[in-house]
């Protein structure tokens, strides 16, 4: 039943946003106000909704790996700025990190939340194991992903219309490293270059945090500890 009912409220939200074509009428923004209070109010569980949406959550990888098609079409952008790419993404990844993660110590998190907390800008099969690599609980850590994901996608391009970025290259770089694969949906409708940037800043910045994860936690926490003495 669930299953139907995602589909049947995805599709409805997805056409109320093309049609008012406003940021706060994201789809899945959109989607989960009807979907939430529905699985709350019916007395199911998150974890009985999961497991019947599981075909979909499924084609989460398939999805991500189609995005290397557009990619593909950019080889001569990404050959000419390799370079900015990897220092960008390795930059976005390390300052995500470090300031979710402190944000969530400063306000009384414990050490358990707060590795919940630090994958949160990567998409959902990074988070979820990183988050379980270092201490977390992943399922905190995939709602704080689509929270991070919804965010960017919502301001996102109002703020750097704000401030007047127009690179194709400076803009898919922001939305994808900071609000992963939904995002990358909302960039890929804006401008199909910036999509596909977006697409690679998505895995770039998901396999760096990953790399990265269990050395920046153990040092925010040694820093804790100093600091806390």
């Amino acid at each position: 039943m669930w299953i139907i009912a995602t589909i049947v409220v995805y599709l409805i939200a997805r056409k109320i946003a093309l049609r008012v074509n406003h940021p706060l009428c994201n789809p899945l923004l959109l989607s989960l106000m009807v979907l939430m209070p529905a699985v709350f109010y019916t007395g199911n569980t998150y974890q009985t909704y999961f497991a019947e949406n599981k075909p979909i959550h499924l084609m989460l990888g398939p999805a991500v790996i189609a995005l290397a098609y557009p990619l593909y079409e950019q080889l001569h952008l990404i050959r000419r700025h390799w370079r900015i790419i990897l220092i960008a993404c390795a930059s976005a990844s390390i300052a995500s990190m470090i300031i979710g993660t402190a944000f969530a110590l400063l306000v009384g998190a414990n050490e358990q939340i707060a590795a919940s907390v630090l994958p949160k800008s990567i998409s959902t099969p990074f988070a979820l194991s990183t988050a379980e690599q270092i201490g977390g609980i992943p399922a905190v850590s995939a709602a704080l992903v689509v929270v991070a994901g919804l965010f960017g996608a919502l301001i996102g391009y109002p703020l750097l219309n704000v401030l007047n970025i127009k690179s194709p290259l400076a803009r898919g770089l922001s939305i994808g490293a900071v609000s992963h694969a939904i995002g990358t949906a909302k960039a890929a409708e804006s401008n199909y270059q910036e999509g596909a940037i977006s697409s690679l800043a998505l895995v770039i910045c998901g396999i760096f945090t990953a790399l990265l994860a269990p050395l920046v936690f153990q040092l925010m926490m040694i820093a804790l500890d100093f600091i806390t003495k």
